[in-house]
């Protein structure tokens, strides 16, 4: 069973819910890890992943979650269920990717850091907020009425030509 499987199997249920004790202690740890790049403004972290755990002062499993976390912004992601203790990690971190990331997976616990004014100043981060949020905003086309002239150019009522088969 690979670490990542391992922790899998601490922070989850077989159900698939979250196991409260696990995150209780985990995401203190996560924010500490957050707080020290953020304010050393730190744009890579390297090492094997027991090094990361040792510098962090966390087990091997919460590393390899953390990596899992932080994986989706680094410019070559990691196959998480493949990292052992001696792997050779380099984690370069985009700030702007990072605080987007956050904002999607709505972490307020972390992009609310007070650290983020170390990197961005408040209207950047207005900024970065909103651009995450319009991401994902479906923007819908203005809908054709039954009697509004075809948009296809025919002249006809829409409900006699293209939206007859509708």
């Amino acid at each position: 069973m690979s670490i990542y499987e391992q922790w899998l199997t601490k922070a989850f249920t077989k159900e698939g819910r979250s196991v409260d004790a696990v995150w209780d202690l985990y995401l203190p740890a996560e924010q500490k890890i957050y707080e020290y790049i953020l304010e050393e403004k730190v744009t890579n972290i390297s090492g094997t992943v027991k090094e990361i755990a040792e510098r962090f002062n966390m087990t091997v499993e919460y590393a390899v979650a953390f990596i899992d976390g932080i994986n989706e912004v680094l410019p070559t992601p990691y196959d998480v269920n493949s990292l052992e203790e001696d792997t050779e990690v380099n984690l370069e971190i985009a700030f702007d990717k990072l605080y987007k990331k956050m904002v999607e997976y709505k972490a307020d616990h972390l992009y609310n850091l007070p650290q983020w004014d170390n990197v961005f100043t408040k209207a950047e981060r207005d900024k970065l907020y909103k651009e995450q949020r319009n991401s994902r905003t479906i923007v819908k086309g203005e809908k054709i009425g039954r009697n509004d002239p075809c948009p296809c150019g025919s002249g006809k009522k829409y409900k006699k030509c293209c939206g007859a088969n509708l």
